[in-house]
């Protein structure tokens, strides 16, 4: 009897263990304030799509697209990273300034996308309480360039290390800028258009939460760019630990009840040893390590969450 296919990842992945977090959301607004920052990269949404109106389609697209990549099977990851590869295609932008017309898909903008989103999740699932060892932040780095190649990006042309990733950002400093499409985006990523006003207090509620947690996890130069500073860093980390805290405390089974419900799918697949959880990552630590490094590096002391981006 041939195996389940297990995707492009599978359980044993420290991929499949973290994209499974609910703080991924938090972790997906980081990603969009610090992609805006790229002049052509922002303008490459907002001159092709209108993400006002369809903001919440937009986002719920892009957390399709990381379950199906992460826990679909290698058929359904590659066709959806076949369709994402044919809208950028064709689209274009222009540069206001110059007149420049150039494609969305230049891997130059591709491989800042693909780096903002990575090194969001892998910061802020750590800075809020995930227990990630060096060595596996590292290699969860390098299975991304997997998903980079789903885009359009050549995989040896990807970091693939929290140091190399560290050292690309640190290269495009220089290249962002808080052009007027920027600020655009930051105003509605802080209060974004609701159908109707009955959900207004549920915005100000939930996503003021949401947005302002995703806001302060930024790094210093993005909150010195955007002109709004952020808590002390401690207080940041407490944060986001208290909300991480709080949103795994909701059973797995019911928060992968929420469509579309990929978890569900992949544990139905390949079983229940399948079941993806952050925690699985501490015991392999333990295994690999032992007991005294495995605990150093989960407990404390302000190092474990500072990942570059």
């Amino acid at each position: 009897m041939p195996q389940a296919d297990p995707g492009l990842f599978g359980p044993a992945s420290v991929t499949w263990q973290l994209h499974g977090d609910p703080m991924m959301w938090i972790a997906g607004v980081r990603a969009l304030w610090l992609q805006a920052l790229h002049p052509r990269a922002v303008r490459g949404v907002t001159q092709n799509s209108d993400f006002r109106r369809d903001a919440w389609g937009r986002l719920l697209r892009t957390a399709n697209f990381v379950g199906t990549t992460t826990y679909g099977t290698t058929e359904a990851a590659e066709r959806a990273g076949a369709a994402v590869r044919g809208i950028h295609r064709r689209l274009t932008a222009t540069d206001p300034e110059t007149g420049e017309r150039y494609g969305v898909d230049d891997p130059e903008l591709l491989l800042w996308v693909h780096c903002a989103e990575i090194g969001s999740y892998l910061h802020v699932l750590r800075r809020s309480g995930v227990p990630l060892t060096d060595a596996q932040a590292d290699a969860y780095v390098a299975e991304h360039r997997t998903s980079a190649r789903l885009v359009g990006l050549g995989p040896d042309t990807v970091p693939a290390s929290t140091v190399q990733l560290a050292a690309y950002f640190d290269r495009m400093r220089s290249a962002l800028a808080l052009t007027p499409e920027a600020r655009e985006i930051d105003a509605f990523l802080r209060r974004p258009p609701v159908p109707t006003p009955a959900l207004a207090p549920a915005r100000e509620l939930i996503w003021g939460r949401v947005a302002s947690l995703a806001y302060a996890a930024l790094p210093p130069y993005a909150h010195a760019m955007y002109g709004r500073p952020a808590p002390p860093p401690a207080t940041v980390t407490r944060n986001l630990r208290i909300t991480g805290t709080m949103l795994r405390g909701i059973p797995s089974t019911i928060r992968w009840q929420l469509p579309p419900k990929h978890i569900l799918r992949a544990v139905s697949r390949l079983g229940p040893g399948s079941r993806p959880s952050a925690y699985k990552l501490r015991r392999q630590a333990a295994i690999l390590e032992g007991p005294g490094e495995a605990q150093r590096i989960d407990g404390g002391g302000g190092t474990a969450w500072r990942t570059p981006g």
